[in-house]
């Protein structure tokens, strides 16, 4: 049975806002779908979009592999995404991922045997001025990220709280970015 077999209803409503020509254009709400569902994009999910879409499974793999957003192995409950770019990594970037990885005890491509975090370095979040920044899953960034505020994250993600409920030591922003993706 495919992801989408029994998602009709949401698949009529995705292909009404593009014209027929156009179907590809659906490749980016369909591996969000999948990605918020299942956690990671699978090698036969690629393979419906592009059937669905009417293009290769290159060409979705494509689009996919652009974006930081979408993983291509399984994740754990919280995927945390630390920024590596310039600003970050001069704002203390690398020393939390080192704590991070060490911490945790993963690295990339790898979950915690609990099942709750899986780690990656990713490309430019946006948000500079408050760097380093940390983003949970497709949730709004974490800003400011010191160790302290790292250490208090992971403490309320095992926790169980949501992220908007974890309280962070600092007076930077807390969760004020949204990211559309």
């Amino acid at each position: 049975m495919g992801f989408f077999d029994d998602k009709q209803d949401f698949l009529a409503e995705t292909f009404a806002k593009y014209p027929p020509e156009g179907r590809r254009a659906a490749i980016m709400p369909l591996l969000r779908r999948v990605q918020q569902e299942e956690g990671w994009i699978r090698p036969e999910r690629v393979e419906e979009i592009a059937h669905l879409v009417g293009t290769t499974a290159t060409e979705v793999m494509g689009v996919a592999s652009f974006y930081s957003y979408y993983q291509f192995v399984p994740t754990g409950r919280y995927h945390l995404q630390v920024c590596a770019t310039l600003s970050c990594k001069l704002a203390g970037a690398d020393e939390l991922w080192d704590y991070l990885t060490e911490t945790l005890g993963i690295g990339p491509g790898e979950v915690t045997p609990d099942g709750l975090f899986s780690v990656q370095k990713v490309e430019c979040l946006g948000s500079c001025h408050t760097a380093p920044v940390v983003q949970v899953n497709d949730e709004p960034y974490v800003e400011c990220v010191t160790r302290a505020r790292l250490e208090a994250l992971l403490s309320g993600l095992r926790a169980g709280k949501r992220l908007e409920e974890v309280e962070l030591p600092g007076k930077c922003g807390h969760h004020v970015h949204e990211v559309e993706v």
